[in-house]
C-alpha cells in the first residue's frame, strides 16, 4: 500500500506539475500575440469544440474544458453503475458445460458465451417484456443473441420449435433502439427486413415483431401473397414502419411495380427458413432483394434454417461476412426429442374409420388442441365435412381458401375456439400454437422432411406431445427414410413397416426433382483435348 500512494502522490505532482507549466505557456502565448491572432485562435478553440471527432490532442491548449469533461463523464459513470449492476459473466467451463447439455456447435469464432438468463442480455426491459412468460432463453437464443447482438453475421441451425423467431426479432429491434434511437419510431424507408418462405410464417413473425416492438413504439408491417397488394401499399405509406416481413415474390412486386418501398436504408436482413426458400425455388429471387439492400460492412445479414444443405452454405458465402454458425444438434434435419412418434400402417379404406377411433382416445375433452395433417386440397375438405358430422367442432386450412378464411382458421385454432384444425402442408411450417397436444398425420406427406416439420407443430416451448402416423401401401417410397428417422429417434419401428423394404431412395431437390443436379460453379471446367 505504501508504494501505490508514494506512485500515487509522484504521479499527482508531475500532472500538477504539466498543468502549471501549460498554464503559464499558454499566457505567455496571449501576451505575445497581436489582437488579431488572438481572435483567430478563440475562433479555431470554437470550431474544435463543436467537432465530434476532436480527441484532446492539444491538451495543453484544452486544460480547464478538459477538466471539467473528466469530471462530467466520472459524475455519469459513477451513476451509471450504480443504476445497472455489473452482471457475471459466463465463464468458459460453464459454457463449454451448456453447450455439451443441449449438443451446440460454434464455429467460425467460438469467443462468444451464451446468455444463460434474460438479465445477461443486453437488452433492455421494454424488450424484455416480450419474454415475461418464459423462464429463460432457449438454447438457440443463448448462443446467438451473444453473436448478433455484437453486429456479427450469424447462421442459425435448429430443429422446428426452438424459439429461432425471437432468436432474431429482439436483436434486431436492439439493433434498431442502438443504432437509430427515435428515427425507428416513424421512418420513411425500412431499416429491417425478415423473408419468409410462406404466408403463415410471415404473418406469425410479423406478429412478435409487434409484441416485441409495441413498447418502444416500433413498428411491423407484413407484405404477402394472396390479399389486396394496393391496400398493403396504402397501409405501408401510412405507418412508415422501421421492421418489413415479406415473402419475397410479394416484395418484390411491391418494390418493382408499384414502387411503394425503398429497400436501400435496410442495414438488418433476417433470411428465415432458408433451407425451404431454396427448395421452393426462390433463390433468383433472394439475390434480387439482397441486390436492393445496404451492402459489405453497412449490413447485417442473419439466416436461419432447419438444415445446412450445400445450396444453404453456397448462399451463406456469397452474402454473409464471416459469420459465426451456431447448430443445434444435428446440420440435418432432425425432430425434437420431445415428440412421441407412432407410426401404424393401415389400409387406405380403413383411415377413417382408425381417424375417429384416435379422436375418441385423443380428443376425448373436445377441447385440447389436435392437428390432422392430409396431402390433398380436397382431401382436407372432404375430412372436414367428415369430421363436422361426427359431431366434431373443427376447420380445415388449404390452398383453396382465401387468406382472410386461412388467418381465421389459424387464429380459431390458436385461441382454442376451433381446438380440432385439419391442415395441408401449408401449416407445416410457421404455425407455432404452444399447445398442440397430437398431431395426426392422416395421410403421409410428399417428403420425409414434411413428416418432420408436421411432426414439430407438436411438443413445442418445451413441452411434449404425440405425432401418430398413417402409413399404408401408397407410401411405400419413403419407408426407408422413416424408418432412419425413427430409429435416429430412438422410437419403436413397428414390423410390418420393413416389410416395404428400407432402401432410401437420392433426395430430389424441391422444384426440379430427380433432374436437379448440384454443380459448384465455382470449380473450373475440365478441358477436353481431341487427337
Amino acid at each position: 500500500m505504501p508504494d501505490i500512494a508514494v506512485a500515487y502522490s509522484k504521479k499527482k505532482d508531475r500532472s500538477d506539475a504539466k498543468s502549471a507549466s501549460s498554464k503559464s505557456e499558454k499566457k505567455l502565448k496571449s501576451e505575445k500575440k497581436p489582437k488579431s491572432e488572438k481572435t483567430k485562435d478563440k475562433r479555431e478553440k470554437k470550431d474544435k469544440k463543436r467537432s465530434s471527432n476532436d480527441d484532446d490532442d492539444d491538451a495543453s491548449d484544452n486544460a480547464k474544458g478538459e477538466k471539467k469533461r473528466s469530471s462530467k463523464k466520472s459524475k455519469t459513470d459513477s451513476s451509471s453503475s450504480t443504476a445497472v449492476p455489473v452482471r457475471s459473466a459466463v465463464t468458459p467451463a460453464v459454457a463449454q458445460e451448456f453447450y455439451e447439455k443441449h449438443n451446440i456447435s460454434v464455429t467460425g469464432d467460438d469467443s462468444f458465451m451464451p446468455f444463460l438468463d434474460f438479465s445477461q442480455t443486453p437488452f433492455g426491459s421494454d424488450i424484455l417484456k416480450a419474454c415475461s412468460k418464459f423462464a429463460k432463453p432457449t438454447p438457440i437464443q443463448s448462443a446467438c443473441w451473444p453473436v448478433v447482438t455484437a453486429d456479427r453475421d450469424a447462421i442459425g441451425i435448429a430443429e422446428t420449435g426452438s424459439g429461432k423467431t425471437y432468436a432474431f426479432a429482439l436483436p434486431a429491434i436492439h439493433w434498431l433502439v442502438k443504432t437509430h434511437g427515435d428515427r425507428a419510431k416513424k421512418c420513411k424507408n425500412p431499416l429491417v427486413l425478415v423473408v419468409s418462405p410462406t404466408r403463415e410464417l410471415a404473418i406469425q413473425t410479423h406478429e412478435q415483431c409487434v409484441e416485441a416492438g409495441k413498447p418502444l413504439g416500433i413498428t411491423s408491417m407484413c407484405l404477402y401473397g394472396g390479399s389486396s397488394k394496393h391496400q398493403q401499399s396504402a397501409e405501408l405509406r401510412q405507418a412508415k414502419p422501421a421492421i418489413i416481413v415479406a415473402t419475397p415474390g410479394r416484395l418484390i412486386d411491391v418494390v418493382e411495380n408499384d414502387q411503394t418501398l425503398d429497400l436501400s436504408e435496410v442495414g438488418f436482413l433476417v433470411l428465415d427458413e432458408a433451407d425451404r426458400m431454396l427448395d421452393q425455388g426462390f433463390e433468383k429471387d433472394i439475390k434480387k432483394i439482397i441486390y436492393m439492400l445496404r451492402q459489405g460492412d453497412d449490413r447485417q445479414t442473419v439466416m436461419f434454417s432447419a438444415t445446412w444443405p450445400k445450396s444453404v452454405r453456397a448462399l451463406a458465402d456469397t452474402f454473409l461476412r464471416n459469420p459465426v454458425r451456431v447448430s443445434i444438434g444435428s446440420d440435418e434435419l432432425a425432430i425434437n426429442e420431445r415428440v412421441q412418434q407412432v407410426v401404424e400402417v393401415v389400409d387406405r379404406f380403413q383411415k377413417d374409420r382408425r381417424l375417429k377411433d384416435l379422436l375418441q382416445e385423443y380428443h376425448r375433452t373436445r377441447k385440447n388442441r389436435v392437428l390432422v395433417f392430409v396431402l390433398y386440397k380436397k382431401e382436407a375438405s372432404r375430412v372436414e365435412e367428415m369430421l363436422k358430422r361426427t359431431g366434431y367442432n373443427c376447420v380445415a386450412i388449404h390452398g383453396d381458401k382465401q387468406q382472410n378464411q386461412r388467418i381465421d382458421a389459424i387464429e380459431s385454432f390458436r385461441s382454442g375456439k376451433i381446438p380440432l384444425l385439419i391442415a395441408t402442408d401449408v401449416a407445416a411450417r410457421g404455425l407455432d400454437v404452444p399447445d398442440v397436444e397430437y398431431v395426426i398425420n392422416y395421410t403421409f406427406p410428399l417428403t420425409i422432411d414434411e413428416y418432420t416439420h408436421r411432426c414439430g407443430r407438436t411438443a413445442r416451448a418445451g413441452k411434449s406431445g404425440i405425432a401418430h402416423t398413417f402409413f399404408s401401401e401408397e407410401d411405400k417410397s419413403h419407408s426407408g427414410e422413416l424408418i432412419n428417422v425413427l430409429k435416429q429417434a430412438n422410437m419403436p419401428v413397428p414390423d410390418n413397416l420393413f416389410k416395404f423394404g428400407t432402401t432410401v431412395k437420392k433426395k430430389q431437390h424441391g422444384s426440379y426433382g430427380a433432374f436437379f443436379k448440384d454443380v459448384d460453379p465455382n470449380v473450373k471446367a475440365t478441358k477436353i483435348v481431341f487427337d
